[in-house]
């Protein structure tokens, strides 16, 4: 089992982990207590070296080709979940150290978006089946963190209640010009034309671009909104709302300036932009090996100091500030128990690897909101000081007129 044992001996503290070496051998690590109990069983002799030194990304390859499996009941999540729990003791050990020391150094390499590359990348993930994403997401099809009154909401109970909230602090007026970057299948630009406002819903999709005319037509607004395929770069024009739904985490470090000095641009002086975007309450760090390789190529999480900083530089306003800490953890919880009860469905659209491969990611994500530092903020940004109302209760009232 060596070296992979003197990585797992100073990891595994919570929880405990069973491995099967190929030999047949069984080696155990951790406590037992506080975390879940494992059992995996090795395929590949390589992989006590592979595991040893990437932990992150080859735990999930090797998942996804079958060279690990488990064993006694347990899953992939309950691997996630002891990953989770044991993060700290992980990040310590020398040789993880020198790795994301290595990552870091690396990290502006790695997310180079030009235009021409940010749209492939987007594409990576967003122009797969939409009949995939709906056998997760809600009726409506929303792809973001949802606002959860209870974690006993319905996901669309949840869905609704952010789409409403995001409507209430933007503050409309019917003929009001807005202009969505990162449209999705069109959901927030229609809810926003139903308010009287004309939407320019920006995307780089063309799968979704397509869904989101559909459903426009459907609801009578398809007049308000004029659906393009650009990149957020490319878009020129003054509106009184500028907004922008989990699409700065594709953005990439060394591309915040670009991104903000275009919501400045894009803004009328006496208007005000709406951002919704993963954060992480961590100083800046890196994107782990498989979010970068399989779903999010070209993607990073923020943290605050990175995004006031560039705000500053852009001398715009931070006039609202809300942080959403578990939301998106319960959003990941409710898409990964949806898909894992669509998974012979997903089978059908793509293979059984593609299947464990999404398994992977939901859980992943999931868990790092629960233990990781993941969160969610959402920010209103103006020009001038006196835009926005001079409290927040606007967005309250707002909120209660649209639930009457």
């Amino acid at each position: 089992m060596w070296p992979l044992s003197n990585l797992l001996e100073t990891f595994v503290k919570k929880g405990r982990l069973t491995v099967i070496d190929v030999d047949g051998s069984s080696h155990m690590f951790g406590s037992g207590e506080d975390g879940p109990s494992v059992v995996m069983r090795l395929h590949d002799k390589a992989l006590r070296w592979k595991l040893f030194f990437n932990p992150e990304l080859q735990a999930a390859e090797a998942y996804m080709d079958g060279g690990l499996t488990f064993e006694d009941g347990s899953d992939c999540y309950d691997l996630l979940t002891l990953f989770s729990i044991n993060r700290g003791p992980l990040a310590s050990h020398k040789v993880q150290g020198l790795l994301r020391r290595g990552w870091r150094a690396m990290r502006r390499r790695q997310q180079q978006n030009d235009v021409e590359r940010a749209k492939r990348q987007a594409r990576h993930h967003y122009d797969l089946s939409t009949e995939l994403y709906k056998l997760f997401l809600d009726e409506n099809l929303t792809y973001t963190c949802a606002f959860y009154r209870s974690p006993d909401d319905t996901l669309e109970e949840a869905q609704a209640a952010k789409l409403t909230r995001v409507i209430a602090k933007l503050g409309l007026k019917p003929g009001m010009s807005v202009v969505e970057l990162g449209g999705g299948w069109g959901t927030l630009a229609i809810l926003l034309a139903k308010e009287g406002v004309n939407v320019t819903s920006v995307n780089v999709s063309p799968e979704q671009i397509k869904i989101a005319k559909q459903n426009a037509i459907k609801a009578g607004v398809a007049k308000r909104i004029d659906f393009v395929q650009k990149d957020y770069r490319e878009v020129s024009g003054q509106y009184d709302r500028v907004v922008s739904v989990g699409m700065m985490e594709h953005v990439g470090i060394g591309h915040f300036e670009e991104f903000f000095g275009q919501v400045r641009a894009l803004m009328k002086p006496d208007g005000y932009a709406f951002i919704h975007s993963i954060g992480r309450m961590t100083q800046p760090g890196t994107t782990s090996p498989f979010f970068r390789k399989y779903i999010f190529p070209g993607g990073y999480t923020p943290a605050l100091s990175e995004t006031f900083a560039e705000l500053e530089r852009q001398g715009l306003w931070v006039a609202d500030m809300e942080v959403l800490r578990l939301h998106y953890y319960y959003t990941l919880r409710d898409w990964r128990k949806r898909f894992a009860a669509n998974r012979d469905k997903a089978r059908e659209l793509y293979d059984e690897r593609f299947c464990r491969m999404w398994e992977f990611y939901l859980g992943a994500a999931e868990l790092g909101f629960l233990h990781g530092s993941n969160m969610v903020f959402q920010l209103l940004l103006a020009r001038e000081r006196d835009v926005v109302p001079l409290d927040r209760n606007f967005i309250v009232e707002a909120e209660r007129k649209m639930r009457l």
